[in-house]
């Protein structure tokens, strides 16, 4: 699936991933391939994804919301 974080200033990653990790307003969810769709409220925390290469990253986040369809994960920041 597709990843893309993207701030008010740019897309700041744009990748293909096996799973997502993010701080939700009502607690962590993790996103896998095939998710059904879902719209949510990001808090502040950390973020994590795996690359298809099996190398995991981790980013800070200071909220946003999360938009999920066909396989494509959107995390806009604020």
């Amino acid at each position: 699936m597709t990843l893309k974080i993207i701030s008010a200033e740019q897309v700041e990653f744009e990748g293909e991933v096996t799973q997502v990790t993010l701080p939700g307003a009502m607690g962590k969810f993790q996103v896998l391939r095939s998710h059904a769709a879902m719209i949510a409220a990001l808090q502040a925390g950390t973020a994590s994804y795996t690359l298809v290469d099996g190398t995991t990253a981790t980013r800070e986040i200071a909220g946003g919301v999360a938009d999920v369809k066909n396989d494509v994960v959107s995390v806009c920041l604020y």
